[in-house]
């Protein structure tokens, strides 16, 4: 084992030479990709063994990030392979808003997990090539922007409340883009822009004005009349099915998406790209020391629910491999890349230490003297400490509380405060959401 400063965190040199860390504890972990992603020329890709540690892992980041630092996120469906029900709009949203993202991005940090990293995707060309630019002065003919918006994916509707919908009253166009914090409102004018507005979808009320608004597909898969024909052939063309009574087909022949169409998505394209082709090659992989074994869990459990479903002549499905990368060739992938194992400690005789301890066992919540432990570990810690609570209101009745057993915490705004610039106390705290 070797033994190195959390500061001076070892990094590869090339793909040729991979690094193992022995598992962080607590929030070191984030803390060391935060400053692998400050170190490297490249972004950082950690991969996650689930959805739920992806979760934690981001919001742990944030805390550490600070400002030079982007948290990049690509979100999971958090469906089930083959399941009849789609992603939510929002999680759709902020999936294309990366995709569009992630090519031309050359620094930060993403988070995946490790099923989503063996998810097969729409080509680079579809996502770039399929975005509209909306801006001031520019003509625009309102019944042909519908129907491209539709043929885009988007969702007419009375009044505009998520991501990929759209409404026409008169000379307004409301629309919630994909991969926007918000929707805006466009006033025409003898068929011009007039005007873009951001507003609030609770109040419908209009917010700033902007110069323009990027319109990304609502889906990642095409819809337009063209597509959906060569979809509805290639269906034809794989299976034996009665078009009469496939209600996949039905339902696309009369213009309505149906359910669980994002597991067919290979079916809309020549050929499906992954993850790493919208990733350069100086693309950092650092793995969760579980993650190539819940790639192998996944996998299994994918296959189990394709054997129980390829029965259905009138819904067929796609194999496996047609959605997802199989576990050896996500290994071969992760092979050829620059890329950190974190490991067990005890299990790797290469591993380093990032030299983070656990923390000590304290018991703030006992009715007699709660802070006391805590009292003799400040009195005893030969450094400074920071404290995290989870909510503003938290700090205030902890800073409270310590003063009562003695000990003056001082607020600080975040860990990179308390870090880059010290004072003169010993304690300090901030809002900080770490997990324990």
């Amino acid at each position: 084992m070797i033994r190195t400063p959390l500061l001076n965190i070892a990094l590869p040199a090339d793909a040729g030479r991979r690094v193992y860390w022995n598992a962080p504890h607590g929030g070191a972990r984030a803390l060391a990709l935060a400053l692998a992603a400050r170190r490297h020329s490249g972004i950082v890709v950690a991969v996650t063994h689930d959805t739920h540690a992806a979760h934690t892992l981001e919001a742990e980041l944030a805390v550490f990030a600070g400002g030079d630092v982007e948290v990049l996120h690509f979100p999971d469906w958090e469906t089930l392979p083959y399941d009849l029900f789609p992603p939510h709009p929002e999680i759709v949203s902020r999936r294309i808003a990366a995709l569009y993202r992630l090519p031309a991005t050359t620094r930060g940090v993403l988070v995946v997990p490790v099923a989503t990293l063996m998810q097969r995707l729409a080509p680079r060309s579809f996502i770039g090539g399929s975005s509209l630019v909306l801006a001031l002065r520019q003509p625009y003919d309102l019944a042909s922007e519908q129907r491209r918006l539709q043929a885009a994916g988007y969702r007419s509707v009375p009044q505009v409340q998520e991501p990929g919908e759209f409404a026409v009253r008169g000379a307004l166009l409301d629309v919630f883009p994909m991969g926007s914090a918000e929707p805006y409102r466009i006033e025409l004018f003898d068929r011009e822009i007039e005007s873009i507005r951001s507003f609030d979808p609770e109040t419908q009320r209009s917010l700033h004005k902007v110069e323009r608004v990027n319109l990304l597909p609502a889906r990642e898969f095409p819809l337009t009349e063209e597509s959906v024909k060569a979809f509805r052939n290639t269906l034809r063309e794989r299976f034996p099915i009665d078009p009469r009574h496939c209600p996949i087909y039905q339902d696309l022949k009369e213009g309505a998406t149906p359910a669980g169409i994002e597991y067919y998505l290979p079916l809309f394209f020549e050929r499906t790209e992954t993850l790493f082709d919208y990733l350069g090659d100086a693309s950092l992989f650092v793995l969760a020391e579980d993650a190539l074994d819940a790639a192998e869990t996944f996998w299994e459990q994918a296959r189990a629910r394709f054997d129980s479903r390829a029965h259905d002549i009138e819904r067929p499905i796609l194999p496996v491999a047609e959605l997802y990368l199989p576990p050896q060739e996500l290994r071969e992938r992760l092979n050829r890349r620059m890329r950190v194992d974190i490991v067990a400690a005890g299990t790797n005789a290469h591993a380093v230490d990032l030299g983070s301890q656990p923390p000590p066992a304290l018991a703030p919540g006992r009715r007699e003297a709660p802070l006391e432990e805590l009292r003799h570990l400040f009195a005893d810690h030969t450094g400074r400490v920071l404290i995290a609570a989870d909510s503003a209101g938290r700090r205030e009745a902890l800073i409270e509380q310590l003063l009562g057993a003695g000990v003056v915490a001082e607020p600080v705004a975040s860990w990179r405060s308390f870090a880059e610039a010290p004072t003169a106390a010993d304690v300090c705290i901030t809002v900080a959401a770490l997990d324990d």
